[in-house]
């Protein structure tokens, strides 16, 4: 499963981490990752990857597309 901007910042929302905490984690600066939020550039997969893995580690669980679209949630506890 790929991440989608609309994920990454509903992720961040459900965390309620600002960008340059986001950035701090997974390693990867602020502007690239504004830019995709933003739908302004496309990541390298490297990129995509580790941001993922920051937002998974820091609780959250992606939701493949079902039909109804791709999402995000809290893991449970």
């Amino acid at each position: 499963m790929h991440l989608i901007a609309e994920q990454c910042r509903a992720a961040r929302a459900l965390l309620g981490i600002s960008q340059e905490e986001l950035a701090e984690l997974s390693g990867v600066s602020r502007v690239p990752l504004a830019n995709f939020e933003a739908g302004k550039s496309k990541p390298y997969a490297r990129t995509l990857h580790a941001i993922k893995d920051a937002l998974e580690s820091a609780g959250v669980h992606f939701v493949d597309p079902n039909g109804l679209g791709a999402g995000v949630r809290l893991k449970d506890t």
